[in-house]
């Protein structure tokens, strides 16, 4: 282990802390109510192993095969795996496995494979749901005029417990589009509580990445996933 490496992610965590924390001080919001999910898609298994050393103990993953790879790599580490990409069907069984959380629900197929797969796993599984508040076809998730039927839905899935919503905003320069994806899901949020059912939370509200997450802030985020904030550029293709 490189205690450079270590030190290193150290000082980029509390630079991020300090930003999310300047973020919520313009919005009067509090600093605790926004969980940092360190993003590690890419970054080696020995890099995770610094980041644990550096006070790390959660990663986010896009990729379930990658995800269950780390895991298995770093059984000996006491960490969590969140999901935030795309899940086929028939890789839920990693998911039912591995992960403490799954932030990118978007159908009901896979909703009953991931109630499957928990049930002989016997553990249930946070999940938040995806919606395309962009309006891109390049991304997945829910229309937001489809959420609030989706929702009633989710309570046949006893293993499946519900937070929140998960959104991607569009990828520009300019703020005022970026911004108005994350308002959208805040206020999508606020609809949706007078109809959810009993045993559907939505607490949470995960949105932000590297790039936008202090806008997200101050919109509401209380979840914001941070790749290379943390850990520096991406591999155009890296060892897991």
């Amino acid at each position: 282990m490189n205690s450079t490496n270590t030190f290193l992610i150290r000082r980029s965590f509390d630079d991020v802390r300090r930003r999310i924390a300047e973020a919520c001080a313009r919005v009067g919001r509090a600093p605790g109510e926004v969980r940092l999910l360190p993003v590690s898609k890419t970054v080696a298994t020995e890099r995770l192993r610094e980041a644990f050393a550096a006070g790390l103990t959660e990663f986010g993953e896009n990729k379930i095969q990658e995800a269950h790879t780390k895991a298995e790599q770093l059984a000996d580490l006491p960490l969590s795996w969140s999901i935030i990409g795309h899940l086929q069907t028939n890789k839920a069984k990693y998911a039912a496995r591995i992960a403490r959380e799954f932030q990118a629900l978007d159908s009901l197929r896979l909703a009953a494979a991931l109630e499957r797969r928990l049930q002989i796993e016997g553990r249930g599984l946070d999940v938040l749901v995806q919606v395309n508040t962009s309006g891109e076809a390049s991304k997945f998730g829910l229309a937001p005029d489809s959420v609030a039927a989706f929702m009633r839905e989710l309570p046949a899935f006893s293993a499946l417990r519900v937070r929140g919503l998960m959104t991607l905003a569009v990828f520009e320069p300019g703020t005022l589009r970026v911004r108005a994806c994350f308002s959208a899901l805040r206020i999508l949020r606020d609809q949706l509580r007078d109809t959810a059912p009993p045993t559907v939370a939505l607490d949470e509200l995960s949105m932000g990445m590297s790039g936008d997450f202090e806008i997200a802030i101050e919109e509401g985020a209380t979840v914001v996933r941070l790749g290379q904030a943390l850990f520096g550029p991406r591999p155009l293709s890296g060892p897991v």
